[in-house]
């Protein structure tokens, strides 16, 4: 129900726009965060953005070089990854829940989130 697009293949220090676009239904009333699952590796919580686009969250590690938003008009939310590293590389879903959580644990628990869909590879060259 959410199709993750924009992905590739980018040098190290390069970057990429990840767009999220649902189909059947609408998710302006959702708040919709990004995850990234890695070769081998457990899925990791990248951002979330409130259903208003006014606060947002992110994992340390991309703080100050990702940055979440959305346009409502266009039902899209979006990932500008900058400064990427090889460590980035990963599969990019993004997922939508109804409650914009106050406790940054829940922010980042995938159980959070009730609507998920398939994502989009991003590979990041040294």
């Amino acid at each position: 129900q959410l199709q993750a697009s924009g992905g590739g293949l980018v040098q190290a220090g390069g970057s990429l726009r990840l767009s999220c676009v649902p189909s059947g239904r609408t998710f302006s009333t959702y708040a919709i965060a990004w995850f990234r699952q890695a070769p081998g590796k457990e899925r990791e919580f990248v951002a979330v953005i409130d259903r208003s686009g006014s606060s947002t969250f992110y994992v340390d590690s991309v703080k100050g070089r990702f940055t979440i938003s959305r346009d409502n008009a266009k039902n899209t939310v979006y990932l500008q990854m900058n400064s990427l590293k090889p460590e980035d590389t990963a599969i990019y879903s993004c997922a939508a829940g109804p409650t914009y959580y106050s406790s940054s644990n829940y922010k980042m628990r995938p159980g959070t989130y009730n609507y998920w869909g398939q994502g989009t590879l991003v590979t990041v060259s040294s």
